[in-house]
């Protein structure tokens, strides 16, 4: 059955369709600063927001950690579960799209009834087919502002789930970076622990032959196994960051192993050039900022409560109580009207809905504002640690030649008969704790290198 409409009336209706209340989205002013307090008179450099950032690892050159950070997004758990939030997000558009056009159904039944009166049985059969449209006219614009909200919200959970993709390549980065510098670290007390037993062996057989007291026997033993216990503590800390590494991958503990090995990494210097603003390079800030873009939308939707929805429907078809002449000229039935429904009072419930609106609009502005404050703020951070870290290693770095020579020349004196062991013992401590240190502060530099990565966006520069 073919329908149709005066070309006047149709035409009007489409004029009014695109009508839209509420106020557009704006994205929220923020005053940038012209520099990086931090930044030592480095030069700055346009954002490039749109520009793919690739694997942000890939500036270490580890073939061990771009082969755990691939995994990443492939197998870690909680990435799994933003993956599919984004898609249910995605689908929620979908749906609010299709709002906007009418929506076609149809109906088909066949029923045989009966009935019994004074002893007399009547039966019959109804048989009916039936297409049916209806269509809300988005009017005021309250089906687009909701669309416009529901892709907002899609794009929100796109920057949450790269948000919380590069949080956990962070997490397993730096992981990563702390269990190779406790290998060197448990390397270098498992040398001294073969040095120390054999000054023990040594000390033990000067005692035997009353050359060496009892004091410097237990002295030598004390620091022997005081190294043995600093070792054994660094292992179960190793076996930790191993464990937490096998998570991040989503793996069982029992599933995972990370062999001990030298860190063959290369540490980025630090860049010579940093972006002038962060706004919409850090999935952070992006996902804070189309939150106001769905919040902004929202309060369109809430001022479009007091316009009335106007819906459209019609339907035809047929209807026969024999279903050979069912599709007959004069069984045809049909229905064709308008339907307008608004709330006349209600006691200022709409009104209240849009100051909520209002309100969550401007919660979610100062928190977009606050979010792009802190990542200044964690920028500015690791460049002064990162600045300060280059000449606190490299002093670190002298301290440690300088035990170890001093370590050498008492081990030599002592072998020469010059000096007792405790001088030997206290230059060999003051060796071990000094090269400690240093691998601390490498440790902390590594941590730190990728922090400002993460803190940049997702990549380096």
């Amino acid at each position: 059955m073919k329908m149709s409409l005066p070309m006047t009336p149709v035409i009007c209706l489409f004029l009014l369709n695109g009508c839209t209340v509420g106020p557009d989205y704006q994205r929220p002013t923020m005053t940038m600063p012209l520099h990086y307090k931090e930044a030592r008179g480095w030069r700055q450099v346009a954002p490039q927001d749109g520009v793919g950032k690739g694997e942000w690892w890939a500036v270490y050159r580890d073939p061990q950690l771009d082969s755990l950070l691939r995994q990443v997004s492939i197998s870690n758990q909680n990435v799994a579960n933003y993956t599919a939030l984004y898609r249910q997000a995605q689908a929620l558009a979908a749906g609010s799209r299709a709002d906007l056009f009418p929506t076609l159904g149809y109906d088909a039944s066949s029923t045989r009834s009966g009935s019994r009166s004074s002893g007399q049985r009547t039966t019959g059969n109804t048989h009916q087919a039936e297409l049916s449209a209806s269509w809300e006219l988005d009017l005021w614009g309250k089906l687009r502002r909701t669309l416009e909200e529901n892709r907002a919200s899609a794009e929100a959970s796109a920057a949450e789930l790269a948000n919380i993709t590069l949080s956990t390549q962070s997490e397993l980065a730096q992981d990563y970076f702390q269990l190779r510098v406790m290998d060197e670290q448990i390397a270098l007390y498992q040398r001294s622990v073969a040095a120390y037993e054999g000054y023990l062996r040594v000390i033990n057989n000067k005692y035997q032959a009353g050359s060496e007291s009892r004091a410097t026997l237990a002295q030598a033993q004390m620091q022997l196994e005081s190294a043995r216990a600093s070792a054994q503590d660094y292992q179960w800390q190793r076996a930790q960051l191993e464990h937490a590494i096998a998570l991040l991958i989503g793996k069982a503990p029992a599933q995972f192993s990370l062999p001990a090995a030298k860190l063959n990494a290369t540490l980025p210097a630090i860049p010579q050039a940093l972006p002038a603003q962060l706004l919409q390079r850090r999935p952070d800030i992006a996902e804070a900022e189309r939150n106001v873009a769905a919040a902004n939308a929202a309060v369109g939707v809430a001022i479009a409560g007091y316009y009335p929805d106007l819906t459209l429907s019609a339907s035809g078809g047929v209807s026969s109580s024999a279903l050979n002449n069912l599709l007959s000229l004069p069984n045809r039935v049909w229905s064709l009207g308008p339907s307008l429904s608004g709330t006349v009072l209600d006691f200022g419930a709409t009104s209240a809905e849009l100051e909520q609106a209002r309100a969550a609009y401007d919660a979610k502005v100062a928190s977009y504002r606050q979010t792009v404050l802190e990542a200044l703020q964690e920028v500015e951070n690791y460049l002064v640690e990162l600045n300060i870290l280059q000449g606190e290693v490299a002093s670190q770095h002298r301290a440690t030649v300088a035990a170890q020579e001093s370590a050498r020349v008492t081990r030599n004196q002592y072998d020469a008969g010059m000096i007792d062991y405790l001088d030997v013992s206290t230059t060999e401590n003051s060796r071990l704790s000094e090269q400690q240190n240093l691998l601390a502060l490498q440790s902390t530099q590594w941590v730190a290198s990728v922090k400002l990565i993460v803190a940049l966006g997702g990549s380096w520069g």
